[in-house]
């Protein structure tokens, strides 16, 4: 089981790495539950649908992964994202660590944690290193990402 669960959990990153929404989201149980710091908790449709919002508008993008472990519950995973962000230009290398819980061969739990103060100095500029570690900030990022899917999905 945890050579499926080790596989499922490639199959993820290799489809990310191809910006394929779709291969990415087949991976998941139609009850997923997603975190992270920048979106908050997701759950069903919206965790989709925040992928194909994100590969469709990924831009520069290049995507790494490794430390890939599972066993009969889950597993994890290490990735680095490099993008441009299209809100300022700015390219941001996202280093972030993912956790899984898998059940019946699909992913029912994504949680992925990164140093939200680190992707808002490289994101935004001086706004956030002067104020990414503030409640403010990171709430006002959770804000706008979830704004930028609910128009998404609006379309």
């Amino acid at each position: 089981m945890s050579d499926a669960n080790s596989a499922l959990i490639t199959r993820f990153y290799q489809a990310f790495q191809r910006l394929d929404a779709e291969a990415m989201v087949a991976c998941y149980s139609d009850d997923i539950v997603f975190s992270d710091p920048a979106f908050g908790t997701l759950r069903g449709q919206d965790v989709g649908d925040m992928w194909r919002m994100l590969t469709t508008r990924a831009k520069d993008f290049s995507l790494t992964f490794d430390s890939v472990h599972a066993d009969a519950r889950g597993g994890s995973a290490h990735w680095v994202a490099t993008y441009l962000f299209s809100q300022t230009g700015r390219t941001v290398v996202n280093d972030i660590q993912a956790r899984f819980v898998i059940r019946d061969g699909l992913i029912c739990q994504h949680d992925d944690s990164f140093d939200l103060w680190r992707w808002s100095r490289q994101a935004l500029g001086t706004p956030g290193l002067l104020l990414g570690w503030s409640p403010l900030v990171r709430n006002k990022v959770r804000q706008q990402a979830n704004k930028g899917l609910r128009a998404f999905q609006a379309r």
